[in-house]
């Protein structure tokens, strides 16, 4: 789906930011996706018996390689066992998960968790059934849906393995998490395309087997990135402001948290006017770790776990390139345009901090500061005519031009 068109300027260039749909949310053995009612039957079955011996999942993963996982932090010790249970069982294709719980529900969203924290399992599609069994010994019994049999499996992880490794092998040893995240985000922008019919979309395969997916596939493989970098990040899901299905990143950076939403930094433009675009077919950065006042507008969190305040803006892109305002002088903007046209580069982009100030500046920016920016390219290239275009989007507070040299 794209998003609103954007309005532009000069040469009549129209703009729609990347799509969002996407992910698959199960609950207990029914599962919902794109444009579906979210308001689902669950099947729930409890029985009353008395075992001799429950076969319970083995739980060799041990409390050491999970602590660190985002959503298992969020559990009670109770429920950490079984979540350990039901990943040694997701992780061996287990058809039957025996674990020590009698609460369905909350086995299924243990599983939920466990999906959000492991964006590798990509062979489990996230429906399951769940029985609950009460006497002197209550447990439940899981039945996960698989996609893929571990022979299957073990084709697909080598499949991916190259596209994995040359990706990872780009990125400095001395990056700092902020590199190492604006790297991750620029290279999932530029290697992946948005197609909701991309098979395996829900998933990390179809990004490094097909280069193609949704907001699923976008977010678990930053995830999954970032986590082999050493970078704290995990998937986070919600719903836009239309109300659509959603899925982005919450990471850490030095220190603080922020929101990284992978899918609305690739742009897709309308080419149906029949103008060239392949200009303005640049990454936006707005949500390039922004805080929850900045993605709030237009996300909205699930209340599936206690998210941590996002309170910085200073590890933004914009913030760190100095394309962001929080005061205006129409000089400093000039001059800052001037810079990027001395290096016959682009974009030129202004990001003010908020609405008021994105209005107080609005008309200087187009009456005034752009035609003495776009006088300076004239003068300094010698050329008779300027021709830029921009892209006014006022829901982001922001406007961005593009010099032609020639």
């Amino acid at each position: 789906m794209k998003r609103r068109r954007k309005k532009a300027g000069c040469l009549h260039i129209f703009a729609a930011f990347g799509g969002f749909f996407c992910l698959i949310i199960a609950v207990i053995s029914i599962s919902y996706g794109i444009g579906t009612s979210t308001d689902v039957v669950k099947k729930i079955e409890k029985e009353f018996i008395m075992p001799s011996k429950v076969p319970y999942q083995e739980a060799v993963v041990s409390e050491e390689e999970v602590v660190q996982k985002f959503y298992y932090q969020q559990l009670e010790e109770d429920e950490r066992l079984v979540y350990r249970e039901i990943l040694d069982g997701i992780q061996g294709n287990v058809e039957e998960i025996y674990v020590h719980t009698s609460d369905a529900e909350r086995a299924n969203a243990v599983f939920q968790y466990i999906l959000k924290d492991y964006p590798e399992i990509f062979w489990c599609d996230g429906t399951i059934s769940a029985t609950s069994y009460e006497g002197e010994e209550a447990y439940t019994v899981l039945r996960p849906t698989y996609a893929y049999d571990e022979t299957a499996k073990e084709i697909m992880k080598e499949e991916m393995t190259s596209a994995i490794e040359e990706c990872l092998a780009e990125v400095p040893e001395e990056s700092s998490e902020y590199q190492k995240i604006l790297y991750v985000y620029e290279y999932i922008v530029n290697t992946v395309d948005y197609d909701m019919a991309a098979p395996d979309n829900q998933n990390i395969y179809s990004v490094f087997k097909y280069q193609r997916s949704v907001c699923a596939g976008y977010s678990k493989a930053a995830q999954y990135l970032l986590e082999r970098l050493g970078v704290f990040c995990t998937y986070v899901t919600g719903t836009t402001g239309t109300g659509q299905n959603h899925a982005w990143n919450l990471v850490k950076c030095e220190g603080d948290y922020y929101y990284v939403d992978v899918t609305w930094g690739d742009p897709v433009f309308q080419e149906a006017e029949g103008e060239e675009v392949s200009q303005l077919q640049n990454i936006s950065y707005d949500y390039m770790l922004c805080n929850d006042e900045e993605l709030f507008k237009s996300h909205t969190p699930d209340k599936d776990a206690q998210l941590p305040p996002c309170t910085k803006m200073n590890r933004n892109y914009y913030m760190m390139n100095g394309m962001y305002y929080d005061s205006y002088d129409g000089n400093t903007v000039l001059m800052r345009m001037n810079d990027v046209i001395a290096a016959k580069g682009n974009p030129s982009v202004l990001k003010f901090a908020n609405r008021d100030l994105y209005n107080q500046a609005h008309d200087d920016v187009f009456q005034n500061v752009i035609k003495s920016a776009a006088q300076n390219l004239a003068e300094k290239y010698g050329l008779t005519e300027v021709r830029y275009q921009y892209m006014d989007e006022p829901e982001n507070n922001k406007i961005t031009i593009y010099w032609q040299y020639e």
